[in-house]
């Protein structure tokens, strides 16, 4: 099938628009993600600092043991709350691209169809019945696709609520008081 230059260009030019919006999600993620890993590693470095303080200033077993436990238990939120944060902006910039390359493949599925119509036009009598099962294999993939996405959503979404039980049963076990040996 020729193409004429004029539509060439278009596509060119489409198809870069898109690798643009493909670098460009994955780009702000990587930024999001480094921001977050500078503010943790700040905020490490500023409870370790605080931490020796705390530490130094200690004059017997007694204060040792409740600075112990004050100083694991925002650790351990902290951490937490780390581990989250970069699932979140995993699981959005995920998101990001599979909406990107959901609309791809329907626009896709779309110039397919039309070209077949287009094709149907020009074809000789009969080969409607080919062009038919034709649409109707596309439909089908589909409408596979479709439901791939649905579970990949769903496996997404047990996935958030899984990080958060863990997250949230970390802080918990954490702020328990340790039992200490007779």
């Amino acid at each position: 099938m020729y193409q004429a230059p004029e539509q060439l260009i278009a596509l060119n030019k489409a198809n870069l628009e898109v690798a643009t919006r493909f670098a460009t999600v994955a780009l702000e993620g990587a930024e999001r993600i480094l921001d977050l890993q500078l503010k943790a590693a700040k905020s490490a470095f500023s409870d370790t600092v605080e931490s020796a303080k705390a530490l130094a200033e200690v004059k017997d077993l007694q204060q040792f043991a409740a600075l112990k436990d004050s100083i694991g238990q925002p650790s351990m939120e902290k951490a937490a709350a780390y581990a989250k944060s970069v699932y979140d902006v995993t699981s959005e910039t995920q998101a990001e691209i599979t909406k990107l390359v959901e609309e791809q493949i329907g626009e896709f599925n779309k110039q397919i169809v039309a070209n077949l119509d287009k094709m149907v036009q020009s074809a000789p009598a009969g080969s409607e019945v080919g062009v038919a099962a034709l649409k109707s294999a596309i439909a089908a993939v589909n409408s596979a696709y479709d439901n791939l996405s649905k579970v990949a959503k769903q496996f997404a979404d047990a996935t958030q609520s899984n990080m958060e039980a863990v997250a949230k049963q970390a802080v918990t076990s954490a702020k328990k008081p340790v039992k200490k040996a007779a």
